[in-house]
């Protein structure tokens, strides 16, 4: 038992990998307290229930993540990431104040929301690429995967705490404590940051020269690998992941529940998450048939919470569903991380970011639209076809092409991405 635990939590007796976890982590639970915030603030407060104004604003939010790629990706190639990130965190903290006092004032309006929430999307942009590749420079080589898996660790444990947290706040004091807790919060990455050992570290060489976005578009042409799973991940997060939209909508409309039960099914899908995190922690090379199989699990949860018959029943399947989604997710991220060349790592991360967190907008613009023409019970059903649809195609592709014989030979440590 001893040792399975020394083998999940392995990257943290790395001084700086341990440093920055911990930093994250708070920053993290912070950032889900404002998430549960924000959505209340636009879908109570300051519209009427509105679906499409809650997709709206995850759409402003989140959509500067494939339009900025081409220059996200070359700056965390270019410039040191740990600076880099300094600037990023040092933005969104302003932001994310100023959202905080406007909302205080009781003046806020619903395009300064919008505004503001764009201004903190430009900066998560770029603090993406380098955050996801910073662990690659802080951990040997052979613990790549399980601090990728404990970054994911970290994120769902803010996830599991931030909108209980969070629905509490609301109800006991205002929406504009939570944002001005999550403010608080940019402080203790912005601090783990400042305390890294820079001698510790081990950069890639910077990237110079111009043509940085082609060159990672070359690269990805002569990885069918990664080709498979940057299209896999479009669909799921596009249809299936839009828990901030699809919960909400859930909660307020269809089980009339308030704040803090809101809050509560973002900490019960947490729960899930996390495990799948800690569970892909303990794996040393990511495996295509763990993609698949968790793919048609989550289709098969998302089915389940669309014919939900009551709030409970709905709040329990969100655990599976969450372990399902982490263990996608983990499998996608660590298998373009572990396999990359270093000298592309940002670049190609750029992209897996761009498809990842881009659909995830035009996805909730989507389910949005139709939650407020059909319902969002017909939404559900919908996204669980797609990635059920996804799951299949992408098993056929597998069985007609041998993935594993088109890596390239010269690709830095390929994990094998087999069907076992």
């Amino acid at each position: 038992m001893a040792r399975t635990a020394r083998a999940t939590f392995a990257s943290l007796r790395v001084p700086n990998y341990r440093r920055y976890f911990l930093g994250a982590l708070v920053s993290n639970i912070g950032t889900w307290v404002s998430r549960v915030a924000q959505d209340w603030l636009v879908l109570v407060i300051l519209t009427r229930n509105s679906a499409f104004a809650l997709g709206f604003i995850t759409t402003v939010q989140f959509i500067w993540m494939p339009l900025l790629s081409p220059w996200t990706g070359m700056v965390a190639d270019r410039f040191p990431k740990r600076r880099v990130l300094l600037v990023t965190q040092s933005a969104m903290l302003l932001t994310s104040l100023a959202l905080a006092l406007l909302t205080m004032s009781g003046r806020i309006t619903l395009w300064e929301v919008y505004a503001l929430a764009g201004a903190q999307g430009i900066a998560a942009a770029f603090d993406g690429p380098a955050r996801m590749t910073l662990a690659s420079e802080m951990v040997p080589a052979d613990l790549i995967m399980n601090a990728v898996s404990l970054n994911s660790a970290s994120f769902n444990a803010g996830r599991l705490v931030g909108p209980a947290l969070g629905g509490i706040i609301i109800a006991k004091w205002s929406v504009g404590v939570g944002m001005l807790v999550n403010s608080a919060s940019f402080l203790a990455v912005l601090v783990a940051l400042i305390s890294l050992n820079v001698s510790e570290m081990h950069p890639s060489p910077p990237r110079r020269g111009g043509g940085a976005l082609k060159e990672a578009v070359v690269y990805l042409k002569s990885r069918p690998d990664l080709q498979l799973i940057m299209a896999t991940i479009f669909c799921l997060t596009m249809f299936a992941m839009n828990f901030q939209v699809t919960n909400a909508l859930m909660a307020t409309t269809v089980f009339h529940k308030g704040a803090t039960e809101y809050g509560l099914l973002g900490s019960m899908l947490a729960i899930g998450s996390l495990t799948g995190a800690l569970l892909n922690a303990r794996r040393t090379t990511p495996k295509l048939r763990t993609l698949l199989l968790a793919m048609t699990s989550v289709a098969a949860c998302t089915l389940l919470m669309a014919v939900s018959p009551s709030f409970w029943f709905f709040a329990l399947v969100l655990i599976p569903s969450g372990l399902a989604s982490m263990t996608a997710l983990t499998t996608t991220n660590s298998t373009v991380q572990v396999t990359s060349d270093p000298m592309m790592r940002g670049r190609v991360m750029a992209l897996y970011m761009a498809i990842n967190q881009g659909s995830a907008p035009i996805g909730a613009m989507i389910i949005g639209l139709m939650a407020d023409h059909v319902g969002v019970r017909w939404a559900l059903a919908l996204a669980s076809a797609v990635v059920l649809l996804a799951a299949l195609a992408s098993s056929l592709v597998v069985r007609r092409r041998n993935v594993e014989t088109l890596l390239p030979r010269d690709a830095m440590q390929p994990a094998k991405l087999d069907e076992e």
